[in-house]
């Protein structure tokens, strides 16, 4: 019987089994953020156990708000800060070189394929786009992974989703996992990794393929994966070209992650997007998503451009072209939030910036704020923004508020409309 990649990992990561169906696994790259970190650093300190079990291997950055708004937020900033000093760790992004934890950590080669790769966020899930295992943990499962190196997980079952047909226009990654989150629903892939295939997953870009990883935690799968290739060997060049002749041998050498055509899976379901219209959610959970046509006419006081989910330079791109000669609808307000400092510098060059920033949007840093009602677009109660992030639950990005999950473009149109509004008469002009 053939394995699946997720297998394959999990094969060349085992350390222990400690009961059947329970796995100890190598961790490659253990990822920190100043929300959840502060707490196992100060738990391990307590304890007398303030170890790293390679500072090499550790990657840690300041993203949810940044800068910090008050003392609380300075202090969990302090001690992130002072851990990564005190330890060594030279991968700690700070204050000016940080970004969104899920945006920058790919953009810096750090994940590859055939990794593991924790943290302590459930939006970990966004690399395995690369081929990884990535999943996010607890703050016990933390502290171990800082201390050891290791991870314990049961041993997941995969879902096979075979993406087919050819993306309409106006329709993009973010539409594509939307529909696949409400076919599934939020329980649908519970203690599964969903395994992204086909000719639409072939033909997108990694950008694309990490949009649709990042959701896969919200129909409950532990993780998303793609199966690495050439567009995986194009994007990681710059940090892999001593390792290989050219970019065919890598993307060759990355096919011994690929599932085995005789891999066994839990399930498998095939997914036509050939006619499928722009996506968008409605109510508090992510797999209540409609055809945009359903909501056109919705009333919004946000539009928020941002996010792991959607704030890459792809993402940009897509919603300034709809923006172009074109300003937000009075009583609209307009955010952007670049994902990373280069995404940021790139939008520069491209005249990206000032798009946004003509068409009467607030061009912020990189910061994970507004997604979870922490800073830098939170919401007063009573209030709807259209969002391109990850969670539409009630009181995500501010109590009382209400979050329309939807693509960059469709953000854009339904920030020039002023209400919810399909992006595909918006576009080419």
């Amino acid at each position: 019987m053939g394995k699946t990649i997720t297998e394959k990992i999990f094969e060349t990561h085992l350390r222990d089994t400690p009961s059947p169906g329970n796995v100890v696994l190598g961790i490659d790259v253990v990822m920190c953020h100043e929300i959840t970190t502060p707490i196992a650093i100060t738990d391990l300190m307590e304890r007398g156990m303030d170890r790293v079990f390679d500072p090499a291997r550790i990657k840690a950055v300041i993203d949810h708000v940044t800068p910090s708004k008050d003392s609380k937020t300075a202090t969990q900033a302090k001690i992130l800060r002072d851990w990564a000093a005190r330890h060594n760790i030279k991968d700690f992004f700070d204050i000016g070189a940080n970004g969104v934890c899920h945006a920058l950590f790919p953009e810096k080669g750090f994940i590859r394929p055939g990794y593991t790769v924790i943290m302590g966020d459930s939006h970990t899930c966004t690399h395995g786009a690369f081929g990884a295992f990535a999943a996010g943990i607890g703050t016990t499962d933390l502290e171990v992974g800082i201390l050891k190196g290791v991870c314990a997980f049961k041993l997941p079952e995969t879902m096979r989703i075979n993406i087919i047909g050819a993306l309409p226009a106006g329709v993009y990654a973010k539409d594509v996992i939307l529909h696949i989150i409400k076919t599934l629903t939020v329980n649908g892939a519970t203690n599964k990794v969903i395994e992204f295939t086909g000719p639409v997953v072939d033909n997108m870009s990694m950008e694309s393929r990490m949009t649709l990883c990042n959701m896969a935690i919200e129909a409950g799968g532990t993780c998303g994966v793609c199966l690495p290739d050439r567009v995986t060997a194009e994007y990681l060049w710059p940090f892999i070209k001593d390792e290989y002749p050219t970019i065919d041998a890598a993307a060759d050498a990355f096919t011994r992650w690929h599932s085995d055509p005789d891999a066994r899976y839990a399930a498998s379901l095939t997914v036509d997007v050939s006619k499928l219209a722009p996506q968008i959610t409605f109510g508090y959970k992510p797999d209540q998503v409609k055809d945009v046509t359903e909501m056109v006419g919705t009333r919004i006081d946000q539009v928020y451009i941002g996010s792991c989910t959607n704030g890459r330079i792809e993402d940009l791109r897509e919603a300034a072209g709809i923006l172009k000669n074109r300003r937000l609808a009075s009583g609209v307000r307009g955010i952007l939030s670049p994902a990373t400092p280069a995404v940021y510098a790139q939008a520069m060059t491209e005249g990206i910036i000032n798009i946004f920033m003509n068409a009467g949007f607030c061009v912020t840093n990189p910061t994970c704020g507004a997604c979870l009602g922490m800073s830098n677009g939170v919401l007063a109660a009573g209030e709807a923004c259209a969002s391109t992030t990850n969670r539409n639950f009630n009181g995500r990005m501010g109590k009382g508020g209400m979050v329309h999950l939807m693509s960059p473009a469709t953000a854009a149109a339904t920030a020039v409309a002023g209400h919810i509004a399909d992006p595909r008469p918006y576009m080419n002009g």
